[in-house]
């Protein structure tokens, strides 16, 4: 039973990974999981104090994906339309490989912008450049968090 827990636990963690990355996966949650089906195994057992903390972050962490890029945008001059085309974007960029991953939120909050709001092109722009940034610390936070999950687990096993 615990080499079934422990693969259970090893699929969540990494599925954690590729969803810090991915819009349609929750990475935090699934790493944290991985974390609590490990945590029934022999091979580890985390004090109920880590297992809290740690769920405390995860939620902390998920919530703030969503304000983030809102935040950038909105701090930089952009709209609910700049926001809605970096979501858009980040979905078609996936098509795209890594390039289309981080090029594809900037565009698409750009566009959305421009074509939207009838914005001048310095205006879409800066809302562009917000909504990137607000990408890029919410998947950078989302990736210390699954990678923090990844380390526990191998420490775990080993």
């Amino acid at each position: 039973m615990d080499i079934a827990l422990a693969i259970l636990a090893g699929i969540l963690v990494l599925s954690g990974l590729l969803g810090s990355i991915l819009p349609f996966l929750p990475g935090p949650p699934l790493s944290w999981l991985g974390l609590l089906t490990i945590h029934f195994t022999t091979y580890e057992t985390y004090s109920t104090t880590f297992l809290a903390v740690t769920f405390g972050v995860m939620v902390i962490i998920t919530l703030l994906d969503y304000f983030i890029p809102i935040w950038g945008t909105k701090r930089f001059g952009g709209s609910r339309a700049g926001v809605l085309g970096s979501t858009i974007g980040l979905i078609v960029g996936l098509f795209f490989g890594p390039v289309g991953i981080i090029a594809g939120p900037f565009i698409g909050a750009f566009l959305g912008e421009y074509f939207v709001n009838r914005s001048e092109y310095r205006v879409a722009m800066r809302s562009a450049t917000g909504a990137f940034i607000g990408f890029l610390l919410g998947t950078g936070l989302k990736l210390a968090f699954s990678g923090m999950a990844i380390y526990y687990f191998v420490k775990a096993l080993f």
